[in-house]
Formats: structure tokens, sequence, C-alpha cells
């Protein structure tokens, strides 16, 4: 045993739902050598951190818009007057609204 190739020992913990998740991982890839699996897919597998930060904004921004919206239709109710300005603050915030999620959209093709 001495000229073992892999002579450091990892180990680590997982929940139960953690290692049927990894036993199920397995079975899709046909292997049943845990060591193997485990050693390649922290060699090779892929870490995928996402920044939200975009889907921060766009939500905000759908806030801000339907906050917008809603106290529009309060004062469309309360005098029965509607007045341009208000449509075309709207307008803009919808435009920006768009514009905002096309661009988050082509960045998630383009993965």
């Amino acid at each position: 045993m001495a000229k073992r190739v892999r002579n450091i020992q990892l180990h680590f913990m997982v929940t139960e739902h953690e290692r049927s998740f990894i036993t199920e991982k397995m079975e899709q890839l046909g292997t049943k050598n845990l060591g193997a699996y485990l050693r390649k897919m922290a060699v090779d597998g892929y870490v995928i951190q996402l920044d939200l930060s975009d889907i921060r904004e766009l939500v905000s921004l759908l806030r801000r818009t339907s906050n917008s919206l809603n106290q529009l239709t309060k004062r469309v109710h309360e005098t029965g007057n509607i007045y341009a300005d208000d449509i075309e603050e709207l307008r803009k915030s919808y435009d920006k609204l768009w514009e905002t999620a096309d661009e988050i959209l082509c960045r998630i093709s383009a993965i």
C-alpha cells in the first residue's frame, strides 16, 4: 500500500438527502464506484456561480412600475382624470423594464 498513487485521503459529511442525490447522479452516469465519481466531479466538474444583480434590478423595476400603475389607477378612480405626463412616465418605466429583460435574456442565451 505504500506505493499508492493516491495517498491523501479526503473526508466530508453529507446529509441523507445529499447522499441520495449523489447516488441518483451516479446512476444517471452509469457508475457504481463512489470514489471515482467524487474524484471526477471534484477535478473536472463545473461550478456555476450566477450573478443575479441584473435579475434583482429587473425585480426592482417591476415593483416600481407596479406601484406607479397602482397609484395611477387609484388616482383615476378617485378623480376620474388621467394625465398625459402620468401615462408617459408609466410608458418610460415599461420601456426600461422591457429593455432590461431583453438584455438579460440576450446574456442568458449566450451562455
